[in-house]
């Protein structure tokens, strides 16, 4: 398979060893936020640890894992069938840790969310990620995102609140 990954725009020189953490991270994010492999956890359960863990209490607070995330994930690109990474704007490696900011953006081009119809509205949105990789695997994945900018702009908003 042709590498399909965004372009990096900044990075720090890293080590072979903490390359190859990154890629592994930037593997887990082009299944994830892809709507045409992201089938949910069986899609990325090959790169995540037994034990693995996910921290986003406030954009995701069912999801304890990197698996579930995916799952997740899955469900939103289905009302985001265009979905795509467009840059990963900083990406640098410290030992098993990577930290990842990144831009993306869609369209609510596929089905309802949550009764709300397709409208074809487009968003563009930043959020980033902060990965423990352990021993080749996913181990923790921390993310911070702004997920009521995305959802003003898709149109998924009801007063204040979200849909």
């Amino acid at each position: 398979m042709a590498d399909e990954r965004p372009p990096t725009k900044v990075s720090t020189t890293q080590t072979s060893g903490e390359e190859k953490t990154i890629d592994v991270v930037k593997e887990y994010m082009r299944i994830a936020y892809s709507p045409t492999e992201n089938k949910g956890r069986s899609s990325v359960a090959h790169l995540c640890t037994q034990d693995s863990v996910f921290f986003a209490p406030t954009t995701f607070p069912n999801c304890k894992t990197p698996l579930d995330y995916a799952d997740s994930h899955a469900k939103v690109m289905s009302a985001i069938a265009d979905l795509h990474i467009t840059s990963f704007d900083i990406v640098f490696a410290k030992e098993r840790h990577v930290l990842l900011r990144y831009s993306a953006e869609g369209s609510h081009c596929g089905e309802p969310h949550n009764e709300i119809r397709p409208s074809g509205n487009k968003a563009k949105w930043h959020a980033a990620a902060i990965f423990e990789v352990r021993n080749g695997k996913i181990y923790s994945f921390t993310k911070e995102w702004d997920k009521l900018h995305m959802w003003k702009q898709l149109g998924w908003m009801r007063g204040a609140e979200y849909a």
